[in-house]
């Protein structure tokens, strides 16, 4: 995830129609302005198809700034493909990766693939990240203010991933793993985690294996319009396998799409998902709210707690060839229990987007997405593909 600024997103409208080569003025009669828009329409098919095949193996310069990174240059590149010609039955496999510097000392090195392969018999997902920043921190619980946040420095290096099988139809079952590294974890003289001595600032390994299943129903992995997605993952960190901490994570991912006007293309999308860690989990592991596809508009974490419940909603309107428009509006909270969970606690979100399509056979698309919440929070991203 790339936070992005407002500039920035200007900048790109004003490229993007430059690129476009459209004639607004529309003085002239019909017949030429019949001919003189196929013409500009051909023109922008033509070059969107070279910038297509370069996009295959460029990477994609990116630059934001926000007042706890400073200036954030970084290069970021995406592809689909397919693991073997002979295997023309699974779909498409992926690999991303992103990284960024900052001028006030932020380090992020992503590093993500999705690998289908086997007639769409194996699924396996593989996940690496360096990390160093500045965690925003408003306090642990529901009811903590903006006005209390704390900032936390961590380094972190984390690899996760899992490998599944089909086990039946459209359903996928295998290993799951997790191990992060935390180290050189500093906060605050008089924080809160140092007050209360809250697990985590010692930094340390987390190590957990545990059990992916998956229940894959969509059209498209990467840009749905119909069909539905279910993951549910579970982890045990235990001290036996080298964990510094020992607890338990669940996750549970339910997603369903719609296309209710399939002549328009327009999609309606729904995401729901809750996270559940116990007793025992340090404070950079507990369910954390926000981020770049849930709750945008949130710092990621900013609420934080052993118990993460969120929902959201998203309307994705198809404008012009490459273009596209989305609204989504969220709602999510977090508690120490799920008997704890209230429904007047619940924290809203909503927001909109552009859409760049930047692979026309897979259906993939450049997002940028702008969040906002109550009292003047928001957030600015820019990733490839959906939020979810």
């Amino acid at each position: 995830m790339i936070r992005m600024t407002y500039k920035i997103y200007f900048i790109s409208l004003v490229v993007l129609a430059c690129l476009g080569s459209i004639d607004v003025h529309g003085q002239a009669q019909d017949s030429v302005k019949t001919d003189s828009v196929t013409q500009d329409s051909s023109k922008f098919d033509s070059f969107n198809k070279k910038m297509e095949r370069l996009f295959v193996w460029m990477p994609v310069p990116v630059y934001s700034r926000s007042s706890e990174a400073g200036d954030i240059f970084g290069l970021a590149k995406y592809n689909l493909f397919r693991l073997s010609k002979k295997d023309t039955v699974s779909g498409p496999s992926k690999v991303s990766g992103v990284g960024t510097v900052s001028t006030k000392g932020r380090v992020n090195v992503s590093l993500g693939g999705e690998l289908v392969f086997n007639q769409n018999h194996n699924i396996a997902l593989c996940y690496f990240n360096y990390r160093k920043t500045p965690e925003y921190i408003f306090g642990i619980g529901n009811d903590v203010v903006k006005e209390n946040q704390e900032q936390v420095t961590t380094n972190r290096f984390k690899i996760e991933g899992n490998f599944t099988w089909l086990f039946s139809n459209k359903l996928y079952v295998g290993p799951q793993f997790d191990f992060a590294n935390y180290f050189d974890v500093s906060a605050d003289s008089n924080s809160f985690l140092r007050r209360d001595n809250v697990l985590g600032l010692a930094g340390g390994n987390n190590v957990g294996l545990g059990l992916a299943i998956l229940l894959e129903k969509r059209n498209n992995r990467y840009n749905s319009t119909t069909g539905g997605y279910i993951e549910f993952t579970y982890l045990y960190y235990a001290k036996a396998i080298g964990s510094d901490y020992e607890y338990s994570r669940m996750d549970l991912d339910l997603r369903k799409y719609f296309t209710p006007w399939r002549n328009l293309k327009h999609v309606i999308a729904f995401q729901a998902t809750t996270t559940y860690s116990s007793d025992g989990a340090p404070f950079y592991d507990l369910g954390l709210m926000g981020g770049e596809v849930k709750m945008r508009g949130y710092y990621l974490g900013a609420y934080r707690d052993h118990v993460l419940v969120d929902a959201q909603t998203e309307y994705r309107l198809p404008v012009w060839k490459i273009i596209g428009l989305v609204g989504f509006a969220g709602v999510g909270r977090v508690a120490p229990k799920y008997d704890e969970l209230a429904l007047d606690g619940f924290h809203f979100s909503y927001g909109a987007g552009l859409r760049l399509k930047v692979d026309s056979k897979n259906n993939i698309n450049v997002r940028f997405d702008f969040g906002f919440g109550p009292d003047g929070i928001n957030g600015s991203y820019i990733n490839f593909t959906e939020a979810f």
